[in-house]
């Protein structure tokens, strides 16, 4: 089982749902950078549930940096980040042994593990070990946008609802990273958490859509073929639970587009940069950045765990059988999960950028 992910800066994934505590190890990062441990709890705050629209299980995620920083600086050895599970409830997963929830892992992991995973609340494959992402994101988050490099994500579609698309890259990440429920138009996020809440009532869950943008990126990062930037952002995109989707730019929409319209005309602006007129290909030529914003857009399925009755099997009785979810679950895990993306972004972006400038750069 491999849970490691980057190259010349690395995360390491550890940890169960209902474990003693997850966490991540970060190795490879330049000794130097400041540590702001609370803006790392700032980042976490916004995955955590906290309302109706969330899950009613509340983990306060006090985490401890274990090794790898000393007097609020990375030392450049790796760092250890350490979050306590408290609030489990196991014997709410007691039938969940032999009776496998549709849309999640359970059956899988129990025939990848040879019936040895651990199925409390999802165990390894549950978006509970995404706090321990989000944690190492808060070392990495800062030290990038000292460069100049900002990551923003908006509820772009939620509960068949649709947000304001983004105008001005910089201030409006500025603003969705200040709000818990990240829309640009804050009407139609009342419009979403009313729906979202029709589902709850229903005993039901809905997905949706979110949009990211990178702003700052230097032209230049990324390599052609297996390690584009479209190829290891979507990789790592694609390990966060409840990701069906991922599309750069314009994505599928190019398909309708002659190639004249889906080129993006090149330019200097007044300041002798290098820019382009569009968009359409977020970003990136060639598996590799252009200077422009990167986009993307992800797909969140409704969350699979729902008190509707459902079809299953008892892979002890050999039974076709029903399943009716007890335990906490969210309506809908697309608001907290656009902190998860900005967090993967940052990660993956931390490798890319210092496999090209070198493990240092982000300390200078």
């Amino acid at each position: 089982m491999k849970n490691v992910f980057g190259n010349s800066v690395s995360v390491t994934l550890y940890g169960e749902s209902h474990g003693a505590a997850i966490g991540a190890v970060i190795d490879g990062i330049a000794p130097g950078i400041a540590v702001d441990e609370e803006f790392i709890a700032s980042l976490l705050l916004l995955r955590r549930p906290s309302d109706a629209l969330s899950t009613s299980r509340r983990e306060a995620d006090p985490f401890t940096i274990e090794s790898g920083v000393f007097g609020g600086f990375t030392t450049g050895t790796p760092i250890s980040i350490r979050i306590p599970n408290g609030d489990t409830r196991s014997k709410d997963y007691g039938e969940l042994q032999y009776k496998m929830r549709p849309g999640h892992a359970d059956y899988t992991a129990q025939q990848k593990y040879n019936g040895f995973s651990d199925y409390r609340g999802g165990g390894h494959f549950s978006g509970r070990i995404t706090a321990a992402l989000v944690a190492a994101a808060g070392i990495i988050i800062p030290a990038l946008n000292k460069k100049g490099i900002y990551i923003g994500t908006h509820i772009s579609r939620c509960a068949c609802v649709d947000d304001a698309p983004f105008t001005d890259y910089e201030n409006d990440i500025k603003a969705l990273n200040a709000k818990q429920f990240a829309v640009l138009d804050d009407k139609k996020g009342e419009q979403m958490k009313e729906n979202i809440l029709k589902a709850k009532s229903n005993g039901d869950s809905v997905g949706g859509v979110l949009e990211t943008a990178v702003f700052g990126i230097p032209a230049g990062v990324g390599e052609p073929w297996f390690d584009t930037v479209e190829g290891l952002l979507s990789h790592a995109l694609f390990s966060i639970p409840a990701i069906k989707g991922v599309e750069f730019g314009d994505g599928f929409s190019l398909c309708d587009m002659t190639g004249s319209c889906a080129n993006d005309a090149f330019y200097y602006d007044e300041n002798g940069a290098v820019k382009t007129r569009t968009n359409h290909n977020g970003g990136i030529n060639g598996g590799i950045t252009n200077g422009m914003p990167v986009i993307f857009r992800c797909a969140v399925k409704p969350t699979p765990t729902v008190s509707v009755e459902q079809e299953t099997v008892n892979i002890n009785t050999k039974e076709n059988t029903t399943l009716s979810a007890a335990g906490r679950h969210d309506p809908c895990i697309v608001h907290r999960a656009r902190v998860v993306i900005d967090s993967i972004t940052a990660i993956t972006l931390c490798d890319m950028l210092t496999t090209k400038f070198g493990t240092d750069w982000l300390a200078k």
